[in-house]
């Protein structure tokens, strides 16, 4: 019985769609052997009777046996039996994304917390180019939820890539709304009919940022609803391991032929998002110990309010009247200039460079680059 289940736990590989029972492969994982999961369950729509536009052409909706779950009761029951198998593979470091909309999320939210995991986020998806609501008695649908939960409420560690994720917006916080248009286009897989090829195919834009935020390269991510393959063809662009689990032949065919081909990068590089937080601390000293600034140098803030002099051992003394011999470091002497409890003063100093101000923050990473 034990050399079954060492065979069967083998079987399970990263690159490979494997078809089948979520929930029953799941069960045949090693424990822990995961790095992140992204759901996108069975939403259990139970759409009464065919939806049709003021044209009387037909809406496709999703109508397919996989989404007919039943009542709520086996709604839940699916959703705790999936979710238990899913968390003992995640990694105790690892987190989870499942994404609904409000017919399931409510209810996959719930269970979520019952066994234990713990929300970071809820992420409202806007799709800037939504479906109408053709019968004209409702808002229209215009987004849907994820869900980003730890594996637990104890767990001190998990991936984030903030820095990451703030380059990806512009140099600007990422908020948790996210506008992405829904899957259209030549991203839209057709079948051989030039039908829709899946009803619920998320865009890749969605993915990546997911992906990106939550995992590093060469990590394992498994999708349990693997549909499309949007999950898997998204993380091999991006250097990451996947495993998808498909219980439908031809989508797993689908998104077989579409993940093959991808090219895999030739840069992995390229892919590594590495935190300012690991980086190797520079103290503001080895600057001037370079060369890179001199003693008696001014700096200034952004809007040439606060000025303050370096001084040889890499501290400041503050010039302004309201800091006027303030001394310290770069951080305590800006604070001190603005009344402030505390300031990060790599990103409030600058310095004049052929006449422009710089931030003295450049400086830092290309001493930084050297060390590499």
């Amino acid at each position: 019985m034990k050399k079954n289940t060492r065979a069967k736990r083998e079987a399970v590989k990263t690159g490979q769609i494997h078809i089948g029972d979520c929930i029953e492969i799941m069960e045949a994982m090693p424990e822990g052997s995961v790095d992140m999961i992204f759901a996108d369950p069975p939403y259990n729509l139970q759409l009464q009777g065919e939806l049709h536009r003021p044209n009387n052409t037909r809406v496709d909706g999703v109508d397919q046996d996989w989404d007919k779950i039943g009542g709520f009761d086996d709604y839940d029951r699916l959703t705790r039996d999936w979710l238990t198998a899913a968390r003992r593979v995640l990694k105790d470091n690892g987190s989870i994304w499942v994404i609904g909309s409000y017919h399931n999320i409510f209810r996959v939210g719930t269970t979520l917390q019952d066994l234990g995991f713990w929300t970071l986020n809820d992420i409202v998806w806007r799709k800037s180019n939504p479906m109408p609501n053709f019968r004209g008695k409702r808002f229209t649908n215009a987004h849907e939820t994820l869900i980003w939960s730890a594996k637990s409420r104890e767990q001190k560690r998990y991936t984030f890539n903030y820095d990451a994720m703030k380059a990806l917006n512009d140099d600007l916080q990422m908020r948790s709304d996210w506008v992405i248009p829904i899957c259209s286009g030549g991203e839209r897989l057709k079948n051989s009919d030039g039908n829709k090829a899946h009803p619920t195919q998320k865009p890749e834009a969605l993915m990546h940022r997911v992906i990106l935020a939550s995992t590093n390269v060469g990590d394992v991510i498994l999708d349990p609803f693997f549909g499309s393959g949007t999950t898997g063809a998204v993380a091999k662009k991006l250097c990451r391991r996947w495993i998808g689990i498909e219980r439908d032949p031809d989508y797993a065919r689908l998104a077989n032929k579409r993940i093959r081909a991808i090219l895999e990068p030739t840069e992995p590089q390229l892919m590594e998002t590495p935190s300012k937080r690991q980086a190797p601390r520079i103290p503001f000293g080895w600057l001037v110990e370079r060369g890179l600034l001199d003693p008696g140098q001014v700096l200034f803030d952004r809007g040439k309010r606060w000025r303050a002099r370096i001084k040889a051992d890499g501290t400041l003394v503050g010039l302004d009247n309201r800091g006027a011999g303030t001394r310290g470091s770069i951080h305590k002497v800006a604070a001190d200039l603005q009344g402030a409890p505390s300031c990060n003063g790599w990103t409030f100093w600058y310095y004049e460079h052929k006449g422009k101000p710089v931030p003295i923050d450049l400086l830092r990473e290309k001493v930084r680059a050297e060390l590499c």
